[in-house]
């Protein structure tokens, strides 16, 4: 029993470890770190799958480990860190980039200004998953979840906007 419990587990994991990798992706940016927190996810994951009734999909749980996951592991990392890199602190590309990616790449830096939760938020909507879903995962009520990704979108389009013109009152000669 206990293997067939085994094999599950690991179907489904490897049918989902995706969802690891965009968590980490939308948290951190030191691949090493990204690593290390993945390796947690999984740990994090095997050792409380024994709690996992089903009456979810497999997947909304695995978002709601993982995402406790990372936010668990953001704030231990922050107390040992003497300096942290302010938000404009960016890798910069040494290609230059169309204007689909420039555009995608001020979204992922508007995206990464956000507050935890509402990264937590834009992920599972980017991801399709019903508001029901996400609200299961973030412990939110639907019409929280629905009022807040109102209200991240708005932020994020005036993030965007600010990005796109940073001087709207310049007057151009």
């Amino acid at each position: 029993m206990a293997q067939h419990v085994d094999e599950t587990f690991m179907q489904q994991l490897n049918q989902h470890l995706g969802i690891a990798h965009k968590v980490c992706g939308l948290y951190f940016t030191d691949a090493e770190e990204k690593q290390d927190v993945v390796q947690e996810m999984l740990y994090q994951l095997w050792r409380s799958y024994p709690g996992f009734d089903g009456r979810s999909k497999f997947s909304t749980w695995m978002y709601s480990v993982c995402l406790n996951t990372a936010l668990t592991y953001r704030r231990k990392e922050s107390r040992h860190k003497s300096q942290p890199l302010s938000p404009s602190h960016h890798q910069i590309a040494e290609e230059p980039v169309g204007h689909q990616e420039e555009s995608l790449q001020l979204l992922h830096e508007a995206i990464a200004t956000l507050s935890p939760l509402n990264k937590a938020l834009v992920l599972l909507y980017l991801e399709d998953l019903r508001y029901e879903e996400i609200a299961q995962i973030t412990g939110l009520t639907k019409s929280n979840v629905s009022v807040r990704l109102v209200r991240i979108k708005k932020e994020l389009e005036t993030k965007l906007k600010k990005q796109e013109n940073p001087y709207p009152h310049a007057n151009p000669r």
